[in-house]
């Protein structure tokens, strides 16, 4: 955590430093939220059961909440165990009633499935944890590194890694169905045919007028095909008619890098409808770059 001083200059606090000793989680990869009392939530890639995914872990959900002294204290909420879904990849995302939501890159222990799951809290402070979609086979979505984010109807939409038509990644939304059950449909499947991108890796984001906005990390440009093809696209879903969505790429990353290589995080919007993102790589430097997307 960073705080502001008052000659301009800003000074870091470490608020917690992860100890994989087969309690502790570790490899928080994704960025933390923040509830309305202040306090942090996160996940981590490993670590937690010490016994469960190879003696690694399988992965944690946690909160971090502030102390008056200024120091904080780390609750783990959750520990996966490779049965329940294993290594969360993405940030959490919280509903109106403070219901946890994220994703597993496995359903079980290296299978590269993935589920979406939900952490409910209970009045006497422990959080129950409920799959609610476990991916499954062609054709459908396999592996999320992504989120989820919530439609206007309460339908969750993410994006995976892999699985779709094509094998090179999906954009999903699911459902809730009969009984609790939720069921999925995938609203874009990506295919590395030069044009559209491959295996989406960040979160997608939703405009007012309910289009869904996201990248790739690979594929794109016609030069960029293949198993190691990193270049990435920049892409809008828009609904239509009969639930049907129509992809549109609005901006290729160049083979030779000049404009950025690998998009992997999710982009934000200002207020003039304009989309900032980060690419891994490529530049200036080839170190990587911040760019902006203008309608």
């Amino acid at each position: 955590m960073s705080s502001r001083l008052a000659n301009g200059q800003w000074t870091e606090t470490v608020l917690h430093s992860f100890n994989d000793n087969g309690l502790d989680g570790a490899a928080p990869y994704a960025g933390v939220v923040l509830d309305a009392a202040g306090n942090l939530y996160g996940a981590t890639v490993s670590g937690g059961n010490a016994t469960a995914c190879g003696d690694e872990g399988c992965g944690t959900i946690y909160e971090l909440t502030p102390g008056a002294n200024g120091q904080w204290t780390e609750k783990i909420l959750y520990n996966f165990n490779g049965k329940d879904g294993a290594n969360p990849y993405a940030a959490l995302t919280f509903d109106n009633s403070g219901n946890l939501y994220g994703t597993t890159v496995n359903a079980a222990f290296g299978d590269g499935r993935g589920t979406v799951f939900e952490l409910t809290p209970g009045s006497d402070g422990k959080w129950t944890h409920r799959v609610l979609y476990t991916f499954g086979s062609y054709p459908d979505g396999r592996g999320p590194f992504a989120g989820v984010v919530f439609g206007a109807k309460g339908t969750l939409f993410t994006s995976t890694s892999g699985g779709g038509a094509n094998e090179y990644g999906a954009v999903v939304e699911l459902m809730r169905g009969s009984h609790g059950k939720w069921k999925d449909k995938v609203l874009h499947s990506f295919n590395n045919n030069g044009v559209d991108g491959t295996f989406p890796t960040a979160t997608p984001i939703l405009d007012h007028a309910g289009n869904l906005y996201g990248t790739t990390f690979m594929g794109g440009s016609a030069g960029c095909t293949g198993q190691f093809g990193r270049c990435g696209i920049v892409f809008k879903l828009r609904p239509g008619a009969k639930s049907k969505w129509t992809e549109t790429v609005l901006h290729r990353f160049l083979p030779n890098g000049v404009d950025g290589l690998g998009p992997h995080d999710s982009l934000v919007f200002d207020q003039k409808g304009n989309l900032y993102g980060t690419a891994e790589a490529g530049g200036m430097y080839d170190a990587g770059e911040i760019f902006e997307i203008v309608p």
